[in-house]
């Protein structure tokens, strides 16, 4: 997706309400969804949970997956996404979490996503770890416009899971 707008045009046309749980990112995914004229109709809600205790208390992410997976992966994003949902009135989430620059844990530029859908009482969840390379504020952008660029490809596999559920 080239144009964020087209990005909102495409929320809008299926009418879906998005939310972003973003740690690496710090509500860059928000941001520069809130740039975007008419951004208001398909936007709901950005959680920036930066530290373990702010993916636990806002997100409910559980202490027992970051410990046996640790932050930087996709279980942990898995559970944002799906805890964004459950804390939101959106329909579609996105969720980051990585590394920008290397760690003891984890080699700079790792973003772990997870995309999740509800439909009713029906929630389905995929994700993907991508590597990218620059310095940190690069790699932050790069990991920012990623989580939405993949969001409409995401949404139809989101949509193909929920009806191969059914």
């Amino acid at each position: 997706m080239q144009d964020l707008a087209e990005l909102v045009d495409f929320l809008a046309d299926k009418q879906l309400k998005l939310t972003t749980a973003e740690s690496c990112t710090c509500g860059l995914m928000a941001s520069l969804l809130g740039d975007v004229p008419g951004c208001g109709q398909v936007l709901d809600s950005g959680f920036v949970v930066y530290s373990p205790e702010a993916k636990q208390g806002l997100l409910q992410v559980s202490p027992g997956t970051i410990e046996k997976y640790g932050l930087t992966s996709e279980e942990v994003a898995s559970e944002m996404a799906l805890g964004a949902l459950q804390a939101s009135v959106a329909d579609i989430a996105v969720a980051n979490t990585g590394v920008a620059d290397d760690s003891e844990e984890d080699a700079g530029g790792t973003q772990c996503y997870a995309y999740a859908l509800k439909d009713g009482e029906r929630r389905v969840c995929i994700s993907e770890t991508v590597k990218f390379e620059g310095s940190r504020v690069e790699i932050r952008k790069q990991a920012a416009r990623h989580g939405l660029d993949q969001l409409p490809g995401k949404y139809r596999q989101l949509i193909q899971r929920l009806e191969s559920e059914s």
